[in-house]
């Protein structure tokens, strides 16, 4: 598997912007199956690989993986929606997130899905539904097995502050409150805790970490089953997997993670169940790039800017972490530049001064300068502001086949642009505002 931060070459990235237009996102499904095919193979046998759909809803990505026996990881009726149309079997989708409606909680159940609560209010919810559903004179009705999301006290660390590790969090119920939700939980018969979630961390590249971290939920979930004397069928790990965003920093050896996971499966032999994997960010980011134009450059106080015709309407992750995508300069006159790099901002054209798209040591450029930001499949364009001052939306072109050689040439029509999400248009629906 290549290790290279870019989905494309520049031969097709300058194809792709003069053929289709900027600015736009570029998804590779043949490296969508390439990921998934690897992460699969070094799995233990028991272990479920769910795909997390918040990092990238792509109807077409989302049937690619559906094609390969995915279970989906869905935290929003809309995600249902989208595995429901991908012809995913409700038994292979988790619904998750710690504000369910009603109205997520039925499409659920009507599904089949496996549902993760988050607090006693999900369990009164689906209590009430199975009662409303109780047919009289039909007999005992097994209560519906669901899955608690526990916030652990501890033992859990983040080498990056997005869920929090062991902090306080929105999500699950926290580890020391459980003999209390617990009692609570009994008023309603029509639903038993046959699973936990343990995940507290995000864009994790070290195994080890990974690992010390499922030992910890491994270690919750055993308590729990001698506490409780309820049998856990179901322990999932959430995701957590991560991906480098820069030169230089390690890829996860997830080699050694499959292999990790399979000793601490076999090194609790008290659990009989199975458990999930629900990696988002690692099976969809390095699929994907985000190509857009340079407008104008300029020099303010020292600092040196380039104006692009995109910003946080398509990419807000620099600003909500800190941390910018990788990005690469395409000179117009071709050929990236070997004059000396210098460090410039890259900034949006939203009438705000929080547009920006991170920093990066890039050649001297020129507006019509084509810049490509790598690693952009996961948290993209679902994620940015993209009706925010009614800018066009970007476009989204799913392709296929191996990227073009770095020496090789590509025509303008020869980009392999299978299925169109979006052409680039007005962000709001024609009469909106």
């Amino acid at each position: 598997m290549s290790a290279s931060l870019f989905a494309l070459s520049e031969a097709e990235a300058r194809a792709l912007a003069r053929s289709r237009g900027t600015p736009c996102f570029a998804y590779r499904l043949d490296l969508a199956r390439e990921r998934y095919e690897a992460l699969r193979a070094v799995l233990p046998e028991r272990a479920i690989l769910a795909y997390a759909v918040k990092a990238n809803p792509g109807a077409k990505l989302v049937s690619t993986f559906a094609a390969k026996g995915a279970f989906f990881d869905c935290a929003s009726i809309g995600e249902l929606e989208l595995a429901r149309e991908a012809l995913v079997p409700g038994t292979r989708v988790l619904l998750a997130g710690p504000g369910k409606s009603r109205s997520e909680l039925r499409m659920a159940l009507a599904m089949g899905a496996r549902i993760q609560a988050d607090g006693i209010e999900d369990l009164e919810r689906l209590d009430a539904m199975l009662e409303a559903t109780d047919r009289p004179g039909s007999g005992l009705v097994p209560p519906l097995s669901i899955s608690l999301r526990v916030q652990p006290e501890s033992g859990i660390s983040e080498t990056s502050p997005i869920i929090g590790g062991s902090g306080p969090s929105a999500f699950g119920v926290d580890e020391e409150d459980l003999p209390a939700f617990l009692k609570e939980a009994s008023r309603f018969p029509r639903v038993r805790i046959a699973g936990l979630q343990v995940f507290a961390a995000s864009n994790e590249k070290r195994a080890e970490r990974l690992l010390e971290n499922h030992r910890a939920a491994f270690a919750i979930c055993e308590r729990f089953q001698m506490e409780t004397g309820s049998l856990i069928d179901l322990l999932d790990l959430g995701g957590g997997l991560g991906i480098p965003y820069m030169e230089g920093e390690s890829e996860l050896d997830i080699a050694s993670f499959g292999a990790g996971l399979g000793d601490l499966v076999d090194a609790n032999p008290w659990f009989s169940g199975r458990v999930v994997v629900e990696p988002g960010r690692w099976l969809a980011g390095p699929c994907g790039v985000y190509l857009a134009r340079v407008v104008r450059v300029k020099i303010s106080r020292g600092e040196r800017f380039a104006i692009l015709e995109g910003g946080l309407n398509h990419l807000m992750r620099p600003l909500l972490t800190g941390q910018s995508f990788p990005t690469l300069a395409l000179r117009e006159s071709g050929g990236t530049s070997s004059a000396a790099r210098v460090a410039t901002t890259l900034a949006g054209p939203l009438c705000t001064s929080l547009d920006r798209l991170g920093a990066a040591f890039l050649p001297p450029l020129e507006a019509g300068d084509l810049i490509m930001f790598g690693q952009a499949g996961a948290y993209g364009f679902t994620e940015a502001m993209t009706s925010f001052l009614s800018h066009p939306a970007a476009a989204e072109y799913w392709l296929e086949g191996p990227p073009a050689r770095a020496d090789e040439s590509v025509d303008r029509d020869s980009i392999p642009v299978l299925y169109m999400d979006r052409e680039p248009g007005p962000a709001l629906p024609k009469g909106k505002a």
